[in-house]
């Protein structure tokens, strides 16, 4: 079996202890219903895309956008305290928009049925 790289284990650390800092230690009202999909970090260890979704609503995106990039630096801060490691990748924000995809294909697949007449799930 091939073991995980260490990007990713660095990724899934900081998905972990980026959750917990929003529970507890973020008072920013614009991140209070962000959640943390999910983190790819480079192979070099520069960079790390962090992925989020918050409440639908472009306004709601866009204010989560600017509360995190706000709280970049303390955010960062924190990795860094709680991480063991020589450097600390920079951070990058990014809406996930999966969850939004995903809904939209699931609604035209029911509007198809309801148009087509019949229902041909095999749940």
């Amino acid at each position: 079996m091939i073991p995980f790289a260490r990007s990713d284990r660095i990724g899934g650390l900081i998905q972990k202890i980026l959750s917990e800092i929003l529970k507890k230690e973020i008072a920013d009202p614009r991140l209070k219903m962000a959640t943390i999909t999910g983190v790819e970090v480079s192979q070099d260890l520069k960079l790390a895309r962090i992925y989020f979704t918050a409440p639908s609503g472009k306004q709601k995106k866009d204010a989560a956008i600017k509360g995190f990039n706000s709280a970049r630096g303390f955010i960062k801060r924190i990795l860094a305290q709680e991480m063991d490691l020589k450097y600390m990748p920079d951070i990058k924000f990014i809406y996930d928009e999966s969850q939004e995809y995903g809904a939209h294909i699931e609604a035209l697949i029911k509007q198809t049925k309801v148009e087509d007449g019949s229902d041909h799930s095999t749940y």
